[in-house]
C-alpha cells in the first residue's frame, strides 16, 4: 500500500503548512487569555480562513473537504503549538450525531457556530449510579405538552461549566428494556434549573463537572431520534467518541524521542541505552498501528459509513501508551519531571499534564474492561456476558437498595 502524497494532496498540504506557519497565534496574542479564550481565537481564525472542521459541509461551517485531506490537514496541525481541548466534544461527538440524526433547519442553526468557535457543546451522559452502563441512567424525562421535564443528575461532564449546549440521553419510560426506555435530547445549559459544581481533580485543575437537573424544561423539538430510540441515536455519539478519544493528542512518541535524545544515562544519550530503545519501538509500532487504524476509519467514513467498534482499539491502545510514555518521560526527567510551571517545564509542563490526565482517559468514553468487551464481542465475535438484566422492565432491575 503507498502512503504517499498524491500531487493534489501534496499541493493541499503546502497550502495548509504555509497557512499554519504564517497565522499560528503568537505568545503576546495569547497573553492573559484562558485557555477557553485561546481556543476561542485559533478556532475562528480558522473558521474565517476555511480551515474549521474542514470534512464538514460548507453550509454547515466547513470546507467540503475530503477524508485525506482531513487527515492532512490533522497531521499538519499536531506538528504546531496551538490552543487545543474545549471543542473536541462538540466537533467530534456532538456534531457527527447532529449530522445523523437533527432536522436541516437544527443542522443551519446550531453547526456552524460550533464550527466557528461560538458555541461550545458537552455531553451529558454519565450517572453515579451507572458506572460505565450508559443504559443504566436514571435521570428522567416526562412529557408535559410539547415540553419534557428534566429531573436527575449527571457526573463526569467535562466542560459543562463553560459549555452553551449539550447532548442529553434520559429514560423516559421505566416499563420497558433498559436499552429501549431512552430518549435523546440537545439541551441549552444556560436553562432554568441546571446546577453545575466542578469535581477537583488529582491536578489540581476541574474540567469535570456534576450537572443536577430540578424541573429542567427542554421542547420537544430538540429531541434527536423518536421517543424511545435514544440508544441508538447515542451509538452514533459513542463510535465517534471513541474515534475521537483515540485520536488522541498531547505527548506523543515523536516528544519522548526527542526526550531520550537530550537526557543523559550515565553520562551517554539515553537514546543509546538498550532498554530505552526497546520501548520507544514499541511506543513506535503502538503509534503507527493507531495511525493507520484512524485512516481505515477516515476511509469509511468519506464512503458515508458510521465508525464502526474497531475504534475502540485507538481509545484502548492510546489511553494506556499516553500513561505510559508520560510515566517513562517523568523518570527520564528525574525530579525535573514533575515541575508544573510551563515557563519552567519541558515543553511548557505537557509530561506533566499527560501524567495527570491520562488516568482520567482510561474512564471517559468508556473504561479499559468496557472497550475490551466491546472487541470481543462486537469484533471478535466472542460469547456476551451474562446481563441479569436482558429482557425485563427497568423498573425491575434489582438495585443495591432493593
Amino acid at each position: 500500500m503507498d502512503f504517499s502524497d498524491t500531487p493534489e494532496e501534496a499541493a493541499f498540504r503546502r497550502e495548509a503548512r504555509e497557512w499554519l506557519q504564517a497565522n499560528v497565534p503568537s505568545k503576546d496574542e495569547l497573553e492573559g487569555l484562558d485557555e477557553v479564550q485561546r481556543a476561542k481565537l485559533w478556532q475562528m481564525r480558522k473558521y474565517e480562513a476555511g480551515w474549521a472542521c474542514i470534512r464538514w459541509p460548507r453550509e454547515y461551517g466547513g470546507r467540503g473537504a475530503s477524508a485525506m485531506e482531513q487527515v492532512i490537514w490533522n497531521q499538519e496541525e499536531s506538528s504546531v503549538r496551538v490552543p487545543q481541548g474545549v471543542f473536541a466534544i462538540g466537533q467530534g461527538m456532538a456534531a457527527p450525531t447532529m449530522m445523523a440524526w437533527a432536522t436541516e433547519e437544527q443542522k443551519l442553526r446550531y453547526l456552524p457556530p460550533l464550527a466557528s468557535g461560538e458555541h461550545i457543546w458537552c455531553q451529558l451522559f454519565s450517572e453515579p449510579a451507572g458506572g460505565s452502563d450508559l443504559a443504566a441512567l436514571r435521570t428522567r424525562a416526562e412529557k408535559d405538552g410539547d415540553e419534557w421535564v428534566i429531573n436527575g443528575q449527571k457526573i463526569w461532564t467535562s466542560g459543562a461549566q463553560f459549555s452553551n449546549y449539550a447532548i442529553l440521553v434520559v429514560r423516559t419510560d421505566p416499563e420497558v428494556p433498559k436499552h429501549k426506555g431512552l430518549t435523546y435530547f440537545f439541551i441549552d445549559m444556560k436553562s432554568p434549573g441546571i446546577e453545575i459544581k466542578p469535581i477537583r481533580q488529582i491536578s489540581g485543575e476541574s474540567n469535570f463537572n456534576e450537572v443536577y437537573f430540578t424541573d429542567v424544561r427542554i421542547p420537544d423539538e430538540q429531541r434527536l431520534g423518536a421517543v424511545g430510540q435514544g440508544w441508538q441515536v447515542a451509538i452514533t455519539t459513542l463510535m465517534n467518541e471513541r474515534l475521537a478519544i483515540g485520536s488522541g493528542g498531547g505527548l506523543g512518541f515523536r516528544q519522548v524521542f526527542e526526550l531520550a535524545q537530550r537526557i543523559e544515562i550515565d553520562g551517554r544519550p539515553a537514546i543509546e541505552d538498550r532498554s530505552v530503545r526497546a520501548r520507544l519501538a514499541d511506543w513506535y509500532v503502538q503509534e503507527s498501528g493507531l495511525r493507520f487504524t484512524g485512516y481505515r476509519a477516515m476511509s469509511a467514513l468519506s464512503r458515508g459509513e458510521m465508525p464502526g467498534p474497531e475504534n475502540s482499539i485507538g481509545k484502548l491502545v492510546g489511553a494506556s501508551k499516553s500513561q505510559d510514555m508520560a510515566s517513562f518521560a517523568i523518570d527520564l526527567l528525574e525530579m525535573s519531571g514533575i515541575v508544573t510551571d510551563p515557563e519552567l517545564a519541558w515543553r511548557s509542563g505537557m509530561v506533566h499534564d499527560t501524567f495527570m490526565g491520562a488516568p482520567g482517559l482510561r474512564i471517559a468514553g468508556g473504561t479499559d474492561e468496557i472497550m475490551l468487551n466491546i472487541l470481543a464481542e462486537r469484533v471478535l465475535g466472542m460469547p456476551q456476558d451474562v446481563r441479569v438484566d436482558k429482557g425485563i422492565p427497568f423498573s425491575q432491575v434489582p438495585t443495591s437498595a432493593s
